[in-house]
């Protein structure tokens, strides 16, 4: 039975209208183990791979393709990982999703897509600014539910920021498929950022707010280093 209805499909062509270079989509499953949402995940990816000649996707296996694994820094599955496509090749701007982006993250999905097309992460001058001063690595999770309409805002922000920054990589961490971390972060409300598990917040806080967070973790990180 297919996920999307033709209404959906329709909708769907007309925002992926906007894509202007080719996206390859990265997807990692597992057929050993339970993977509840591994199967979904890769339908949906099928069937929107179906809606636009300029996207498609490349299937890897967590256990079996340990190297292509480690390479796009995939742990868990089902796993996406969101990158531009040339001449095939691809480019991995560390913007990925663990667990099914369903609800309102479908959503950020798309707009994941459209961006890392056009190559512009819509961040004001001062953000990338910032940004740029960047030179360690920074890891930042988002723990989202699918019911959480404030969710994708956060994951789209922090994926922005990976986006600009080739030290920043972003993941959207669905926080029902995933309980040993929920348990691990606390995670009682959602979004739950996380970042170089230093600093932690909760709520959608606006893009100035969230790069000062990224740079706080930045410095504790070192700031532990030296000590």
């Amino acid at each position: 039975m297919p996920i999307f209805s033709e209404q959906d499909k329709q909708k769907i062509k007309q925002s992926l209208e906007r894509i202007k270079n080719p996206v390859k989509l990265i997807f990692f499953t597992q057929n050993i183990g339970d993977c509840q949402y591994c199967n979904l995940t890769e339908q949906m990816l099928k069937e929107l791979c179906e809606l636009n000649p300029k996207l498609s996707y490349t299937k890897y296996n967590l256990v079996l393709d340990k190297d292509e694994a480690e390479k796009f820094g995939v742990d868990k599955v089902p796993a996406i990982v969101v990158c531009a496509a040339n001449n095939g090749n691809v480019t991995n701007y560390g913007i990925k999703f663990f667990g099914i982006p369903s609800g309102y993250e479908f959503a950020t999905l798309l707009e994941d897509i459209i961006m890392v097309s056009n190559k512009e992460s819509g961040l004001s001058p001062q953000i990338k600014e910032k940004l740029s001063f960047i030179d360690d690595d920074v890891r930042i999770q988002v723990f989202v539910t699918p019911t959480c309409p404030y969710c994708p805002q956060a994951v789209f922000t922090a994926h922005r920021f990976a986006l600009e920054s080739p030290k920043v990589t972003s993941d959207m961490v669905e926080a029902t498929e995933f309980p040993d971390l929920v348990a691990k972060y606390a995670v009682n409300a959602v979004p739950k950022i996380v970042i170089n598990d230093a600093v932690e917040f909760e709520g959608l806080v606006p893009e100035d707010v969230f790069v000062e967070q990224v740079l706080q973790a930045v410095q504790t990180s070192l700031d532990k280093q030296s000590s």
